[in-house]
């Protein structure tokens, strides 16, 4: 921005400007990173977009109360907007508090410069999955991806993942993980899925294992990445906020609850029911 837009005109896009007797940074990268932090922190997820609603974003966070949601304004009720539902009985010179949603303790930290308890409750981790550019079945791949998206943007090849850790959860990897790693993995022997006869069905095949080797590449891709993360961890400096050691902590468990979990599926893959069998059983033929 500075490059292309900022310094090609200040006129327009002044550095400084001067607001109550003080001068404070404007079109700079210190300037973005207020606006971008004070936009950030006040704005709210409400029927699947981020917005800055006015009077609403003056509310603080309380992990008891309600998020604020999609609501209707004006005589008739036409007229979008949005509304906070109490979660208790206010009285009158009370603060309103709503919740900003169910982020993990880097995300509040990173988005509001703390971390509530509930937050503390759940390890969240995370590591990029990808589609190997060199992969030869690439572009069917990607064919794939684009029709399970065709109303909406194109899926993207490289995405990112949550590695929790959390009672009822501990390790268990995300469902939608685990599918695009074995579309991600898919191929040798298995390659046959990625024919056109196939196209309309293959991701739903990729909700269920495929075959040994493919479960095997599957464990083996995301362990990497769970171990190249827990290596970029341990090489953080020591000290530092006391909420950055916390974090820290918290993210290393969520990646060895994960590779422990891995661990118990690789030492079970024998046990599992695999795409031949499936079909097999479906045409009666097991």
């Amino acid at each position: 921005l500075t490059e292309n837009v900022f310094s090609k005109d200040r006129q327009t896009f002044p550095e400084t400007v001067t607001w109550n007797g003080q001068e404070i940074p404007c079109f700079t990268v210190k300037g973005y990173t207020w606006a971008m932090a004070l936009v950030q922190s006040r704005s709210v997820f409400v029927n699947g977009a981020l917005r800055v609603v006015p009077i609403m974003d003056f509310l603080n966070h309380d992990d008891e109360a309600n998020e604020v949601s999609d609501g209707s304004m004006g005589t008739f009720g036409n007229i979008r907007g949005s509304q906070l539902l109490a979660h208790k009985a206010y009285k009158a010179g009370e603060e309103v508090f709503c919740s900003y949603g169910p982020k993990s303790a880097a995300d509040y930290l990173l988005e509001h410069g703390f971390c509530p308890p509930q937050a503390w409750k759940t390890a969240v981790s995370e590591i990029t999955l990808e589609v190997d550019p060199e992969d030869r079945f690439y572009d069917d791949k990607m064919d794939i991806l684009e029709f399970e998206t065709y109303d909406q943007a194109p899926m993207d090849p490289v995405q990112l993942f949550d590695l929790v850790s959390a009672p009822g959860r501990d390790g268990e990897p995300d469902p939608a993980m685990i599918q695009f790693a074995r579309l991600c993995q898919l191929g040798g022997t298995d390659a046959f899925l990625l024919e056109s006869i196939f196209r309309k069905e293959v991701w739903g095949f990729m909700a269920l294992p495929v075959s040994e080797r493919n479960e095997m590449a599957v464990i083996k891709q995301i362990s990497e990445q769970c171990e190249k993360a827990l290596e970029d961890l341990n090489q953080c400096p020591e000290g530092g906020p006391e909420v950055c050691t916390k974090l820290r902590v918290s993210e290393i468990k969520a990646l060895t609850r994960t590779l422990e979990y891995l661990k118990r599926e690789k030492e079970a893959l024998d046990l599992k029911e695999y795409y031949q069998e499936r079909r097999l059983k479906d045409l009666g033929l097991d």
